[in-house]
């Protein structure tokens, strides 16, 4: 069987596009920036940051979801009120710059200081235990 593309078996064009789509999810440049979790019940907030917000977003999603999230707090008031009562949202992503002096990890300390600042996740304000909230 043959298709309409260059006398390429079925399937092969498809198959290379799908390898080439692998490809680039893997080479894309992943977004760094602050995250929160907020409670829309009380205001509460976790804020968090990461050089690849996907991961820790889906992570913390995934430990309420199952019940085993290490902050106790955030875990304890997710089990009272509901997932429907909190969302997740992406606070701010780093802007990158093709400058030869440009930092990820310092331009998202920076981003990571300013929200801290603003937003004071801590005792009724919020779940943050301390200001590190970088996350892998």
């Amino acid at each position: 069987m043959y298709c309409g593309v260059a006398g390429l078996p079925e399937g092969m064009g498809k198959l290379k596009s799908q390898r080439d789509l692998k490809r680039e999810y893997k080479e894309r440049r992943k977004p760094a920036g602050v995250f929160q979790i907020k409670n829309v019940a009380n205001g509460k907030v976790l804020l968090g940051s990461s050089l690849n917000l996907e991961g820790p977003l889906n992570s913390h999603k995934f430990m309420l979801s199952i019940g085993r999230h290490r902050n106790e707090a955030l875990q304890k008031e997710w089990n009272e009120f509901g997932p429907d009562r909190f969302v997740f949202e992406i606070l701010e992503v780093v802007k990158v710059s093709d400058d030869p002096n440009f930092n990820l990890e310092d331009e998202l300390t920076l981003l990571e200081q300013i929200w801290l600042e603003k937003l004071q996740p801590f005792g009724e304000h919020g779940y943050n235990t301390d200001e590190k909230i970088r996350q892998a």
